[in-house]
């Protein structure tokens, strides 16, 4: 799942991204309102969600909210900002965001906003079970046959990914894209080397694999038979 942050205070975004990305996301910053609306622009169909800071140098973030909105109607916008009149709160709403959480915030406020958002905007599961394996978000934690599996936050991470996109083919750009948060390019030998981790973690030596090959394009989780 991949975030963009608009934030021109380093220490708030910093904090953000780390917490988030601990969470598994993905995420993308910019500081300030150009950078912003350039990334908001270029990959608005990309994103998952939107933290807009309200007051932006160069371009606000109302004015980027605007221009989301006239292209994708869709993906959540939070404001993240000091403004806290009634007034503020509606203007905000009005204009395109989904919700607003005032300067300062605790992160588990934001995390639950953004799984409240997602749920409603895109149905996000919490709980995946294929065969024998079960993967809860709400607690991080994947289960094989009820004993808990020890995954990386990389692993964690592509692993819900092709969950998410169970019997879709998941290619590898575009793995790299939201997993890694990498959106050029470039040598992806990185994913087989996690995906043999997941594979040495979740398979039985008797049967096939759970995550297939799909050679020279990407990898895919099938639908239980």
């Amino acid at each position: 799942m991949r975030i963009l942050i608009v934030e021109d205070e380093s220490s708030i975004s910093g904090f953000l991204k780390e917490g988030l990305e601990e969470e598994g996301f993905a995420v993308d910053l910019a500081d300030n309102g150009r950078k912003g609306l350039e990334l908001a622009m270029d990959f608005v169909n990309e994103y998952d969600i939107i933290l807009l800071d309200w007051m932006l140098p160069g371009v606000s973030g109302i004015e980027i909210c605007r221009s989301v909105r006239k292209v994708n109607q869709q993906v959540p916008i939070i404001f993240l900002t000091a403004k806290d009149t009634i007034d503020d709160t509606v203007f905000g709403l009005e204009n395109g965001a989904n919700d607003y959480l005032k300067k300062p915030f605790a992160f588990e406020e934001l995390l639950a906003r953004i799984r409240v958002l997602m749920r409603r905007t895109t149905g996000e599961q919490s709980v995946f079970k294929i065969r024998d394996i079960k993967m809860d978000l709400a607690v991080y934690e994947v289960t094989k046959g009820g004993k808990e599996i020890i995954l990386t936050q990389k692993e964690f991470a592509l692993l819900e990914f092709l969950l998410r996109n169970k019997g879709k083919v998941c290619r590898r750009t575009r793995i790299m894209e939201k997993v890694w948060d990498v959106h050029f390019d470039k040598d992806t030998g990185v994913i087989d080397v996690f995906i043999n981790g997941l594979r040495k973690k979740l398979d039985d030596e008797d049967s096939e694999s759970l995550i297939q090959t799909i050679r020279g394009v990407g990898y895919r989780i099938n639908e239980d038979e």
